[in-house]
């Protein structure tokens, strides 16, 4: 993979770590921005779109948690959680926020490098994936669907719906299963609440293609994308 065009967002309020995280990064070929403020994260997120952010947990002004919850509101950007503290990391993976790793400083700059690179590969294979025989196409990074080549307006959780059915086709979820895909700031969700998302997803996809069911109901078990 060309790792030229790929913007790593180091968010680090610690000026040295940053630097030298920064140029280990550089010497494999990848662009880098830092910051120091939690502040500015999202804004700078959504006018420059990163391909990957090492999100420190402890930052001045706002902690990684609370930027990590409002970037998945909008965008997948694959996201790695920096913290001082191992049981820290228990506690995050306990939590299963859905962050694509984790690592505990003091950590080796080479190492996240590495790690780095294996997610942005994996996420290049998964970022967009189009089912020929369906039309749809699922961009997570921009978080924007198609199908036949027509936009779909999407809700954030109809989306991060969409592309999980996209990934998993004639697989069938429980609503519970397809609970902790939409939501992951353990708010308490209703079985109607999943039922509403299915019914609204349906109808803007046959709003474009009137003739097709593409998310099918299997009773008493869940639901699934049919082929």
């Amino acid at each position: 993979m060309n790792y030229q065009k790929k913007t790593i967002l180091v968010v680090e309020d610690e000026p040295s770590l940053a630097a030298v995280l920064c140029e280990y990064f550089s010497q494999s070929g990848f662009q880098t921005h830092i910051i120091d403020n939690g502040l500015e994260v999202i804004d700078w997120v959504k006018q420059h779109h990163p391909d990957l952010l090492i999100l420190d947990l402890m930052l001045p002004q706002r902690n990684g948690l609370d930027i990590f919850r409002e970037l998945r509101t909008f965008s997948q950007v694959p996201v790695v959680m920096a913290t001082a503290r191992i049981d820290e990391i228990d506690r995050l993976v306990g939590l299963e926020l859905g962050a694509d790793d984790y690592i505990c400083k003091p950590y080796s700059p080479r190492e996240v490098v590495v790690r780095v690179k294996n997610i942005l590969r994996r996420s290049g294979e998964e970022n967009s994936i189009r089912q020929p025989s369906l039309g749809l196409c699922i961009d997570d990074k921009k978080m924007q669907a198609e199908l036949n080549e027509q936009p779909v307006p999407l809700t954030p959780a109809e989306f991060r719906l969409l592309s999980f059915f996209n990934k998993h086709p004639e697989q069938v979820f429980s609503r519970e299963q397809l609970m902790t895909q939409i939501y992951d700031d353990n708010r308490i969700v209703t079985d109607r609440t999943i039922d509403s998302h299915i019914k609204n997803l349906r109808r803007k996809l046959q709003d474009i293609s009137a003739d097709s069911e593409y998310i099918k109901s299997i009773y008493g078990v869940g639901y699934k994308l049919a082929l």
